[in-house]
């Protein structure tokens, strides 16, 4: 993740069910099997490792064959010691014992969870590794690894992982990425290795995006079993020797063939975890469901418009209707700068309301800062008996509706189109807008001389900016 804007929320599956996932995960299931597998015979090495001459009896209770059996036998036993699952009772003697952690995974969700996130952890610490072979390569006479000779650095390579899964993690959850569909391996690396201002990438550059790849290749490879990713690999023929004739022919276009990787919705738990111990807000929906009204719209106007709604929704389930509009009215009062926009976000809460919400505007119409928003509420609901609001308050409302329109997106194509209209259906617009008593007001004034595209107008926009900062003593 390369910039320090806000995260979106993140939509997490209970934690029952997510719990019920880790217990299925190959990893997890694995580990467990060895811990209650683990007997008085059970020897281990100085490192806490099985013994090579117990590996196939442990493949064969994991019911694991092929030339892979031993290595992910031993890869189990590893994650039940650093889970607890398994302690190591004797270590002059090689004895083990069963964990006090076992017992967790018949515990409560957030039990098996913490237990989960702790084999994640020694998952994620083997796929920053080098392949074994090239290990074993590089050890000298004495045992040491030369990582010079791998040329690899194990807090850059942890540090390049940790940026694809964060990158990984906010394409799932920003409102425009692919959500629950997989991204492309290639997108992935790239989003690592090419700089965000380069046009067309050089060789150097596309060489680098290459090697990226087969990298994290193998990395989800790793992965994938302890729960936190689903991947389809990379296709062999692709790294096959060019010389050789392919074994069939193959769509050169299809683009599944270079990778393709999703998080899945444990995936997602294990990332969030890891990014709010790093100290980085990743905030999900329902965050809020408990707490005022003030923390309600003053945390969803960083939120896409499907998570605020999503996120108002639970808050709302938890309340009685006509207390919980009383309370958003009271909370979106005042003329600090966020303001504006807690107003939006209220008049879109209160949509979700209903009808029984009634009492609550009406006794709002006489306020100078909801009167406005109360008379739209009551008048698009059909409400009879709606007193017409007075000139000033029709420009006050429009002043605060621009302010959290901008708050909220910036110079959207939806705000130039206001402005547009606004400057078209009222001919005084300007001459009467900068005498409107907002705080907002001549920020609005300068941004509607921005955005608008006929210079004349923004010309009257920008004079009448002025004159409004002067009133204000700006």
């Amino acid at each position: 993740m390369s910039d320090s804007s806000p995260l979106p929320p993140v939509r997490l599956h209970p934690e029952a069910e997510l719990a019920r996932d880790a217990l299925s995960t190959p990893l997890l299931a694995r580990a467990a099997r060895l811990a209650r597998w683990a007997g008085e015979d059970t020897r281990v090495d100085a490192g806490g490792g099985l013994v090579e001459e117990q590996l196939p009896a442990a493949a064969a209770h994991l019911g694991l064959t092929g030339d892979e059996a031993a290595a992910h036998a031993s890869e189990a036993w590893r994650v039940a010691v650093d889970t607890g699952l398994v302690e190591i009772a004797d270590e002059e003697e090689g004895t083990v014992a069963t964990g006090q952690d076992l017992a967790l995974l018949s515990g409560s969700p957030q039990d098996v969870l913490g237990v989960w996130l702790t084999a994640l952890e020694t998952a994620l610490a083997d796929a920053s590794v080098p392949d074994l072979d090239d290990l074993v390569d590089a050890m000298d006479d004495g045992g040491e690894v030369d990582f010079a000779s791998l040329d690899w650095d194990p807090q850059a390579e942890q540090e390049f992982l940790d940026g694809v899964l964060g990158n990984l993690y906010l394409l799932t959850v920003s409102e425009d990425g692919p959500g629950d569909g997989p991204v492309p391996l290639p997108a992935l690396a790239a989003s690592m290795i090419v700089p965000s201002d380069m046009g067309e990438p050089t060789n150097d550059v596309l060489e680098q995006v290459s090697d990226a790849m087969m990298r994290l290749d193998d990395q989800f490879r790793v992965l994938e079993p302890v729960g936190i990713v689903e991947y389809q690999p990379v296709d062999e023929a692709l790294m096959a020797d060019t010389d050789e004739e392919p074994a069939a022919v193959v769509d050169e276009t299809d683009v599944s063939r270079y990778g393709m990787v999703r998080l899945t919705p444990l995936g997602l738990y294990g990332l969030r975890s890891r990014l709010l111990e790093a100290g980085i807000p990743a905030p999900a929906v329902g965050d809020l469901a408990d707490k005022g009204a003030d923390a309600l719209l003053d945390g969803t106007s960083t939120f896409p418009p499907s998570a605020a709604q999503a996120e108002t929704e639970q808050w709302l389930d938890r309340r009685e209707p006509l207390a919980a509009a009383r309370e958003l009215l009271t909370a979106a009062r005042g003329s600090d700068p966020g303001a504006p926009l807690r107003r939006l976000r209220c008049q879109q809460a209160l949509s979700l309301v209903g009808a029984v919400a009634e009492p609550a505007l009406r006794e709002v119409l006489d306020d100078a800062e909801l009167g406005g928003l109360a008379r739209v509420w009551l008048t698009e609901r059909g409400f009879g008996d709606v007193p017409p609001p007075s000139q000033d308050m029709v420009f006050w409302l429009t002043v605060d509706t621009i302010a959290a329109q901008l708050a909220a997106e910036g110079n959207s194509e939806e705000l130039q189109a206001l402005v547009e209209g606004l400057a078209q259906q009222h001919g005084g617009f300007f001459a009467a807008a900068w005498r409107v008593d907002h705080p907002a007001t001549a920020d609005v004034l300068e941004a509607m001389g921005r955005l608008h595209p006929d210079k004349r107008v923004a010309k009257e926009a920008r004079k009448a900016a002025f004159k409004a900062r002067s009133q204000q003593g700006g």
